[in-house]
């Protein structure tokens, strides 16, 4: 029985002008065949979201066919039938005998397919610095007359670079994270326990806003009195309390795609410190606003914000943020000083200016945006304040 493909994120068409860019840096890096990872690109390049990455799994992608391949464990083929773009044919499943095999696992499964085929002696693409050094050896050991291609973070910087669906998808991301923090605002309350708050806003994001669930959690960052000096706390089994604040990071998803978002919350009004902090943290998010456009540098943001938030008597030690899309960071181009990524239209970034000073003080508030012809997008339409409950 032929199973039927499920509702797929993007057309065809999207997928197939991504491989095409793809294809174009393996040209460019004389790779004749390419076995992608790392699941953000197999996303990506496919559609597949299944969380089946923890065994070794590969999509092929070869010069010479228009769709790429697929090899996954057999239990999870049927998962990569509904969701991936490409052929019911081109799905194959590995044997369970590879799962915990003493001598064999699944990356011998790819090797032999990529053999089968005639890639002997090609140039073979593989993401070295994402797999375990055991892996790149195999490949090397098996495949002794190719030319093994470092393609590491190679289609990284290619998904950085948005279609006009893509940043669609991003928009309808960053509505649901509204609503996530629209419904914190409503739940946290003194007496109220953590772990309650979060379910309510987990369930926000889950059930999505204009029609749209959420297709996925990502991470839920809630630091509250007196852990709001962290960066990356969940949550715990205490209550909020009169005079708690609380930083909370969260994220939309759909389909992949993530708009991240940070606020502070205070019950009751916040110390002068507090306000003061996050005064000046405003005004260096709208500088580093201002500073984005196309032909400026990820370094000229940061400088931007690091020079308003001085002048406020503040400074901030990480970086001001990373670029975003597919799960919550791609690992390219960041916005600190010194970076210098051209920026260009449909770059996406998360401008995260969360700021723990001591051990006593954190303060978060954050925006994702797109560069724009011109200058800039911002995803989320929520006011850029202390949310006091």
């Amino acid at each position: 029985m032929v199973m039927p493909k499920g509702p797929l994120a993007f057309p065809r068409s999207e997928y197939l002008r991504r491989s095409s860019a793809v294809k174009a840096e393996m040209e460019k890096r004389e790779v004749d065949v390419l076995v992608v990872t790392t699941t953000a690109d197999i996303t990506y390049l496919s559609g597949y979201t299944a969380k089946s990455g923890y065994v070794p799994q590969g999509l092929v992608v070869t010069l010479k066919d228009e769709e790429p391949t697929f090899i996954t464990r057999r239990m999870d083929a049927p998962a990569a039938v509904h969701q991936m773009f490409i052929d019911r044919n081109r799905i194959i499943g590995y044997p369970e005998a590879l799962i915990a095999h003493p001598e064999k696992d699944g990356w011998d499964a790819v090797i032999d397919l990529l053999l089968d085929q005639g890639f002997a002696r090609a140039g073979i693409g593989i993401e070295v610095d994402l797999l375990p050094l055991s892996v790149s050896a195999k490949f090397k050991t098996r495949a002794p007359g190719a030319k093994i291609v470092d393609f590491s973070n190679a289609i990284s910087w290619i998904r950085g670079l948005k279609s006009d669906l893509e940043i669609a998808v991003m928009r309808e991301s960053a509505a649901i994270t509204d609503a996530g923090m629209l419904r914190a605002q409503e739940v946290i309350r003194p007496g109220v326990s953590e772990a309650d708050a979060v379910a309510e806003i987990v369930a926000t994001l889950i059930r999505g806003v204009n029609g749209k669930p959420g297709t996925d959690i990502s991470g839920i960052n809630l630091c509250a009195s007196p852990l709001s000096s962290t960066a990356h706390i969940t949550w715990t089994e205490d209550v909020f309390r009169q005079g708690s604040q609380i930083n909370l990071e969260l994220g939309g998803v759909r389909h992949g795609y993530i708009s991240a978002l940070m606020r502070t919350f205070s019950i009751g009004e916040p110390s002068d410190q507090l306000r003061r902090l996050h005064d000046g943290e405003v005004a260096g998010l709208e500088a580093a606003l201002a500073a984005v456009r196309p032909g400026a540098t990820c370094g000229d943001v940061a400088a931007a914000f690091n020079k308003t938030v001085r002048k406020h008597g503040f400074e901030k030690e990480s970086r001001c943020g990373y670029a975003i899309g597919i799960e919550w960071v791609e690992p390219t181009a960041s916005l600190k000083e010194g970076d210098l990524t051209i920026l260009k239209q449909n770059m996406t970034f998360h401008l995260m200016l969360g700021n723990w000073i001591d051990e006593d003080l954190g303060y978060v508030i954050s925006e994702t945006f797109r560069v724009t012809e011109t200058g800039t997008e911002t995803f989320s339409k929520l006011p850029r304040k202390i949310f006091v409950i």
